[in-house]
């Protein structure tokens, strides 16, 4: 191990691949500690909905990142990015290696290159006059301005993201510069870390059958029942973790706008385009190292093997 950067090991993938089951067996063969890169799983009382591992299934290693909030307050880049580096300290306190399992590739490139979101400070009148733009002639007329000044930004922003929307004209307006060019700089940052990059993946029909029969399970688990339990709560779809996968279809079953039917089939329909985002994203991504499950005849023991022999290779062991 280099003395200048401490180690760090990220183990991704699509939703449902199964992460969870390597992540903790390979934690148990290097002595590591897993740091969750999941948007969902922060949240008290939203544990069926976004497949959280039970604490039985941890088998002892520790886990950072889960359970930490309740559902109204915010979780976004900025505070996963604070977390991590604060659970990376108490790992390495520990004299243990950090293993970052999750499938937001935003959450693992901003820790990985240490990504910076704080140098330029809210232009709270400019911000003001943006939201009501948009509350008095919509979310397309502010997202037709942000095509005039960035191009790149407003093809990468759906318009009904308003907040990023917001953010990047308030960029450009305080700077002069664009957020897409700004956001690329900082990509093309050197990790301060001794990293090694994992993506977990399989055949595409395989991911998706495990998608749906994940799906059915959280129902025989009792997603509508923690769903409705969180709605009394006075959770609602205004949350923006109410927005999660899994909670926004249930929801809108048990408001009356669909049946269950419509609403579990939109859950794995949607639940399939968003692993199919997520390869999108990691094939975009540097120096990461596919590790495709055929290729390995689905043997976790093979699949390890080859992960130590890449952490021992790269000085991380």
């Amino acid at each position: 191990m280099g003395k200048e950067k401490q180690p760090l090991i990220i183990l991704s993938g699509p939703t449902a691949v199964g992460k969870s089951d390597l992540s903790i067996a390979l934690a148990k063969k290097i002595n590591g500690a897993i740091i969750s890169a999941d948007s969902m799983q922060v949240y008290r009382h939203m544990d069926i909905g976004s497949a959280k591992i039970k604490p039985e299934e941890m088998q002892g290693i520790p886990h950072y990142l889960i359970d930490i909030l309740m559902p109204d307050e915010e979780f976004h880049v900025v505070k996963f990015q604070e977390y991590a580096k604060k659970a990376l300290n108490e790992i390495y306190a520990n004299h243990q290696i950090p293993i970052v399992v999750g499938g937001t590739g935003f959450y693992i490139q901003a820790l990985l290159y240490d990504i910076d979101f704080t140098e330029e400070k809210e232009d709270t009148a400019y911000r003001t006059q943006l939201e009501t733009l948009a509350k008095e002639r919509g979310n397309a007329y502010l997202h037709h301005m942000l095509e005039q000044v960035d191009e790149a930004s407003a093809k990468a922003i759906h318009p009904n993201n308003v907040k990023r929307i917001i953010r990047a004209l308030e960029f450009y307006h305080k700077s002069g510069k664009k957020i897409s060019e700004h956001n690329e700089a900082e990509r093309q940052k050197e990790s301060p870390y001794e990293f090694a990059y994992f993506v977990l993946d399989d055949d595409r029909e395989k991911i998706y059958h495990r998608i749906d029969a994940r799906v059915d399970k959280m129902l025989d688990a009792g997603l509508l029942d923690e769903v409705r339990r969180l709605k009394d709560m006075g959770y609602t779809k205004d949350f923006v973790s109410m927005q999660g996968l899994g909670y926004k279809e249930i929801l809108d079953y048990l408001e009356g706008n669909l049946s269950l039917e419509e609403a579990v089939y939109i859950l794995k329909r949607d639940t399939r385009h968003f692993a199919k985002r997520q390869l999108t994203w990691f094939r975009r991504e540097r120096e990461v190292l596919w590790i495709e499950k055929p290729e390995f005849d689905y043997d976790e023991e093979k699949i390890l093997d080859y992960m130590i022999s890449v952490l021992q290779e790269r000085g991380i062991l």
